[in-house]
């Protein structure tokens, strides 16, 4: 199907919200908060198409607090319920459309608590749309057939007729703030015999690619990082990492101020050299009021990304990035992707713009499957994945829903330590099978062992 042919319409039928809980085996401190658990949103969503065929699909999202929005005054329970309202809104929306493509009915908004439900909506009808037509997410956007016309310009189906997935992918790291770099940093072991340490992720996992998040006062971050340069700089391969300040400074000067800090340390050489980019280190109120200055690492924007507008005006002030998350919107990431095509194309030189692979906790199964192969058609290369370590992978769940994720994609999980998890080999996830009619999953999880979603009156 080319960009020109009409993909095709449909209704939709139904949208159920349902939610469980996720608890984590060990604290995860990133930004301002402090993550112990936190439920997991599921969309179940049926549509019909003009000739009558129905489909089902779903999506999976965790209701993380303290990232849409953190605003000090609104609790953890604020926070999700904050969501929750943001999806109970969209299912409103979603099922008063008359027919249409799926990307038309995208209903990006301004906001990313507004943009949570849509955006988790869009994958679950996305997926519900591949299913009806017997094809994989690779080959509907590939093909067009989610209903992209022309935007700032760019004729987006056929920049997406040049997207091409990859089989396997470089998993990322992140060391949060409270993590422990060695066995002796710690006063209590979780003794599951998972990686705790980073000692131990390193030599179980064999990660080359790292996220360090900074907690915005230089003199600690700088030693923070000293002491995880001592474990990195055993690895006799080239790694690389990337800085995530998740907003934790006043502003760029302050930036400026740690990455000379890092470059006059010698102990932070090696890791110096390894950065790759530098990730919304300054508050989202203040990020986009100044050039950024005195950091000779691209800096890009990922709370700061709030609109679809939000690319182009971080660019103007010298941002070089940004984040795809699925739950910001897989469709933006597919704009703000053609947007890095097209504006390395117009410089004429060697390619400034990019897109990095980022994570909120994503859990195996619906939403980590999905996320994955987004990040793979954008092209990437490593995406950041740490709801594996900081979740005991799907032990919480049904036998009968780990046995259905594991047998629909053994090359993406393993069964060890009494439960199904993601398998990452020499740093590297394996990810043929996502390639599969629908979106990204043979599989689907228990309804049954779900509780229905409530939300406040979306009147």
């Amino acid at each position: 199907m080319s960009s020109r042919q009409a993909a095709p319409r449909f209704r939709v039928a139904a949208i159920e919200l349902l939610e469980r809980d996720v608890r984590l085996r060990m604290p995860f401190r990133f930004g301002v908060v402090t993550l112990t658990a936190s439920p997991q949103a599921f969309a179940r969503a049926r549509i019909r198409l003009e000739d009558g065929r129905e489909a089902e699909g779903a999506a999976a999202e965790l209701l993380a607090p303290k990232w849409f929005d953190k605003d000090p005054a609104l609790t953890n329970e604020d926070n999700v319920d904050q969501l929750r309202t943001s999806l109970g809104r969209a299912r409103e929306t979603y099922l008063s459309h008359e027919p249409r493509t799926a990307w038309a009915h995208a209903s990006p908004g301004k906001g990313l608590v507004e943009n949570y439900g849509p955006a988790l909506l869009d994958r679950a009808l996305l997926d519900a749309l591949c299913r009806a037509l017997g094809v994989s997410f690779y080959r509907a956007v590939q093909t067009n057939l989610i209903g992209a016309g022309s935007f700032e310009g760019m004729d987006l189906g056929a920049f997406f007729a040049t997207l091409k997935p990859r089989v396997s992918i470089a998993a990322r790291h992140t060391v949060g703030l409270v993590d422990s770099i060695t066995a002796a940093d710690q006063n209590i072991r979780v003794g599951d015999g998972l990686p705790e340490t980073l000692e131990e992720v390193v030599a179980r996992y064999g990660h080359r690619y790292f996220k360090l998040k900074v907690g915005g006062d230089r003199l600690a971050d700088v030693e923070r990082l000293a002491a995880i340069a001592s474990v990195l700089d055993r690895i006799d391969e080239p790694f690389f990492v990337s800085l995530d300040g998740n907003e934790q400074y006043e502003d760029m000067q302050g930036v400026a101020a740690l990455w000379a800090a890092m470059k006059a340390e010698p102990r932070l050489r090696r890791l110096v050299d390894s950065v790759l980019f530098i990730e919304q280190p300054v508050k989202r109120s203040r990020a986009l009021e100044r050039k950024v200055e005195g950091i000779d690492k691209p800096v890009i924007i990922d709370e700061s990304d709030d609109s679809l507008d939000a690319f182009p005006r971080a660019k103007a002030l010298g941002y070089r990035g940004v984040s795809s998350k699925t739950c910001k919107g897989l469709y933006k990431s597919l704009i703000n992707r053609a947007r890095c095509a097209a504006w390395n194309e117009n410089m004429g030189s060697d390619p400034i713009y990019f897109m990095s692979g980022e994570d909120l906790t994503i859990q195996a199964g619906l939403a980590l499957q999905q996320d994955t192969a987004l990040v793979s058609l954008l092209g990437l290369t490593h995406l950041e994945r740490n709801g594996h370590h900081y979740v005991n992978g799907m032990a919480s769940l049904p036998q009968a829903e780990q046995d259905a994720f594991l047998g629909a994609h053994p090359d993406l999980y393993e069964r060890s330590h009494g439960a199904v998890r993601v398998k990452i080999a020499d740093g590297m996830l394996s990810i043929g099978s996502l390639d599969c009619p629908g979106y990204a999953s043979k599989a689907m999880p228990d309804w049954n062992t779900m509780r229905g979603m409530t939300w406040a009156s979306v009147s």
